[in-house]
């Protein structure tokens, strides 16, 4: 049963990455880039409710720090997934996107990213600690922009492409530091990425995303007030 879910996650999983960037290099908002978001947010889905199970496998084990390891991306990558579709679906209504549900998650970012950074401590790794501030900045972003939200037309563009670009790091991060590693097993190659699989993800996003805003959002074009009878 496990092997048949972990056959099952690797599959979801290299679709995921294939869509992943037919949607990034085709024309945004054509046929082909929306079909390739709905195809990458189904694979993502399957890749989420594997690693819930992988996760519970881990535990029941007592194998700690990767069951930690990927509870916590679960809950990070099911935000980035969220945020990035919702953005889409309440483009016209800021007020509605940042309601209850947003909230929630920004804190269970928080705490999660908190609870992961106390556990690296305690276990003396150092990814688990770095990576645990992924949730705690995201969250506070979140909560940020509760109390003062993006006042500027395209404000549902940056949020999504900030949400499928943090969708990316966690997809590319899992298999670079997951994936790659059991494919080069199964051809009796030892490759160990190490640091890189964590971090290059993170430092490709951050020029994507500066590249995306200057083709995207250099204009930001501000919210227009609602028009407000005469006395």
């Amino acid at each position: 049963m496990y092997r048949a879910i972990v056959t099952a996650h690797i599959a979801c999983g290299v679709i995921a990455l294939a869509t992943y960037w037919m949607a990034g290099l085709s024309k945004k908002g054509s046929p082909l880039h929306r079909g390739a978001g709905k195809a990458y947010l189904l694979s993502m889905i399957g890749v989420v409710a594997s690693s819930v199970v992988m996760a519970g496998f881990a535990f029941a084990r007592e194998m700690f720090v990767i069951a930690t390891f990927l509870a916590y991306l679960v809950v990070i990558t099911t935000t980035a997934m969220a945020l990035g579709w919702l953005a889409l679906r309440r483009k016209r209504d800021q007020t509605a996107y940042r309601g209850t549900g947003y909230r929630a998650t920004a804190v269970a970012n928080i705490a999660s990213g908190l609870a992961v950074f106390a556990f690296g401590i305690q276990q003396g790794d150092a990814l688990l600690m770095g990576f645990s501030w992924v949730g705690i900045i995201v969250g506070g972003q979140m909560i940020w922009r509760t109390w003062k939200p993006l006042a500027e037309a395209k404000w549902w563009l940056r949020e999504h492409i900030g949400a499928m670009l943090g969708c990316g790091v966690a997809t590319h991060i899992a298999f670079l530091g997951i994936g790659i590693r059991r494919l080069t097993d199964a051809m009796g190659v030892q490759v160990d990425l190490g640091l890189v699989a964590w971090f290059a993800p993170v430092a490709v996003s951050f020029l994507a995303g500066l590249w995306l805003e200057r083709k995207y959002l250099a204009a930001r074009t501000p919210l227009r007030q609602p028009a407000h009878a005469a006395p």
